[in-house]
């Protein structure tokens, strides 16, 4: 079995490194139909020019340096591409360590089990004092948190499950509703859920992240790695 692994493997580098060199001889072998061209055609003129009215110098110095400026121009294009793919092949690595992780994103889910419930929120200036209201399924109201003072960013809370009557709330989906204050006047909240990056997602140039059911997020939606 090793055996195998190891002269698919072998076959598969093989067949990348043969690809890859072919991807490079042939913009290789373009510029170089470029230039063969350019010169074919300059070396044309040479020849039937007039011998009385010969091209002068500044003709020729232009032409040289408008292929040069060509040639420049197509060798900045494929670094330019090699550093797109370069960056593009390390955000797919990159989310692709994400699967399995547990993520904070916006969101006003709050899923309740074994008693214990994690949510999150995230402030864009300070409040001396964030409260959670979480309701039922039915919409009904069943606790308050005062989650106290925070400073802007994201933010972590915990809910233990017990409702406002002191009761154990049961298991399953519920709803948050946060408000912010500061100095009495209120502050912009964003209620944040948490959920598990599950797939990778190719999309265009960039690559996003399924949440669960959550839905699809960028790179860039996630507000907190928690585990």
């Amino acid at each position: 079995m090793s055996t195998t692994s190891g002269v698919t493997s072998t076959v598969g580098a093989d067949v990348l490194s043969a690809v890859n060199t072919r991807q490079t001889t042939n913009t290789s072998s373009a510029m170089e139909d470029t230039k063969n061209q350019f010169l074919t055609m300059l070396t044309t003129q040479l020849k039937n020019q007039d011998p009385m009215n010969p091209m002068d110098n500044a003709q020729m110095t232009t032409q040289l340096a408008q292929i040069n400026m060509v040639d420049g121009i197509n060798q900045v294009n494929a670094n330019l591409l090699s550093i797109l793919d370069n960056f593009q092949m390390g955000e797919m690595t990159q989310a692709a360590a994400m699967v399995g992780r547990a993520v904070l994103v916006q969101g006003s889910g709050l899923q309740l089990a074994d008693g214990m419930s994690v949510g999150g929120f995230e402030l864009t200036s300070p409040a001396d004092n964030v409260t959670a209201s979480i309701f039922d399924a039915n919409g009904r109201q069943v606790a308050t948190v005062n989650l106290g003072e925070a400073d802007v960013g994201s933010h972590v809370f915990l809910w233990d499950g017990m409702t406002d009557s002191g009761d154990v709330a049961a298991d399953g989906d519920y709803t948050v509703k946060l408000s912010a204050v500061q100095a009495g006047a209120q502050v912009d909240i964003t209620g944040l859920q948490l959920g598990t990056v599950t797939n990778v997602i190719r999309n265009g140039n960039s690559a996003d992240l399924q949440v669960g059911q959550l839905g699809i997020f960028k790179m860039s939606d996630i507000r907190q790695i928690l585990s």
